[in-house]
């Protein structure tokens, strides 16, 4: 039988930690593996109230500080069990995030943990160096929203991003909007909905969808069991429905083909076709059964509308399998970055404590041509 501190596992000072928070699930490892050590719930036990918050929850900059503290100790701690002074750490994070809570993680880790740099990573590029490849449109659907970045040999094309708020959760609210249609005695907690969205439903073909609603529906699929303390019955409707809302334009005319489109658009001409020819799908929500065809059926009706045919000059589609699960391709592609050494890429303590603050691309100041300022 294994003694306590055995099985524990001990890191080089040159080893980077790599974190990738994401709204629903935190991605956690070491640099130069090829699969995170764990995923857990971006979400932690409140000392004060015993309640459990989920960070995305915080209600000020001061909250989202305590409840940073304690989530990040945690994973220091109980899962990735190494000590956070002095440590080399690396964050994914998307180029939309806000800066508020950008600002806030780099003042929990600098000040309270001590760490030695951070490496702030944009997750669409991290994504691409998984494929090896330089030019790739990434779509991240994750749990709170879609958002779409074109890279065109390993440069951003920022004018043409796109975002909505379409993602796990919009389906999850769908899945409790249809289950309190049927009865009203149902309440399911976030958690029980994303089990059921996961195990039971799925993303309906383009053919079928388009008859949905209409006396020509066909027959819905058959009405499943989901096992717990009380069995509850899915129909099949639900399965089939639960996913529409992604797929469905707003008062703008926007889902998510729409976003892969109107990004294409944005692009110069001699982009457009390699862009579309290399689509990355990654999140969790991505994963979803048929998904991957569904885009592609969409994009591909779209295409030929009156909305796009004249200004797109674009025929196919074509999607990248990347070598992991959608859910933590960003995650790996940050722990191949982190196996390399860039330390004008990272921000240290010293830097941090002198300047107390985070350099931001958007941020002119940051990005002057002068020897003597920080680097981005």
């Amino acid at each position: 039988m294994l003694r306590g501190y055995e099985g524990v596992r001990y890191i080089t000072d040159k080893q980077m930690v790599v974190f990738d928070i994401g709204g629903a699930y935190t991605k956690f490892g070491y640099a130069g593996e090829t699969s995170p050590r764990g995923i857990i719930r971006t979400e932690v036990r409140c000392p004060e109230s015993k309640k459990i918050r989920r960070i995305i929850d915080h209600i000020d900059v001061e909250d989202l500080y305590q409840l940073l503290v304690e989530f990040l100790h945690l994973l220091f701690f109980k899962y990735v069990v190494v000590s956070p002074k002095d440590a080399r750490i690396l964050i994914l994070e998307s180029p939309l995030a806000a800066t508020r809570f950008r600002d806030t993680l780099a003042k929990v880790m600098f000040r309270h943990f001590e760490v030695g740099s951070i490496l702030f990573l944009p997750s669409h590029l991290a994504t691409i160096s998984t494929l090896g490849i330089d030019t790739a449109l990434v779509l991240d659907v994750g749990y709170q929203e879609a958002t779409l970045i074109p890279i065109f040999e390993g440069i951003p094309i920022l004018k043409a991003w796109q975002a909505l708020p379409l993602g796990g959760q919009v389906v999850h609210d769908n899945i409790k909007k249809y289950f309190n249609d049927v009865s009203t005695d149902l309440d399911f907690p976030e958690k029980v909905l994303e089990d059921i969205k996961v195990r039971t439903c799925f993303v309906t073909t383009l053919e079928r969808s388009t008859k949905l609603g209409t006396k020509d529906a066909p027959a819905p699929p058959p009405t499943v069991k989901y096992p717990g303390v009380k069995s509850i019955s899915v129909p099949g409707e639900i399965r089939e429905k639960a996913f529409e809302i992604l797929w469905e334009r707003d008062n703008d005319n926007l889902s998510l083909p729409t976003m892969i489109l109107d990004a294409i658009v944005k692009c110069s001409l001699d982009t457009r076709c390699a862009l579309a020819e290399n689509i990355v799908l990654v999140g969790g929500t991505t994963m979803a059964k048929g998904f991957a065809s569904r885009l592609k059926s969409e994009l591909l009706t779209l295409v030929k509308s009156d909305l796009y045919k004249n200004k797109l000059k674009v025929e196919s589609f074509k999607f990248h399998k990347a070598p992991s699960k959608p859910n933590y391709t960003a995650w790996l592609g940050g722990a191949i970055f982190g196996t390399t050494d860039l330390p004008l890429r990272c921000l240290t303590k010293e830097m941090y404590l002198k300047t107390n603050r985070v350099p931001d691309w958007s941020n002119l100041v940051d990005n002057q041509k002068d020897e003597t300022s920080y680097e981005v």
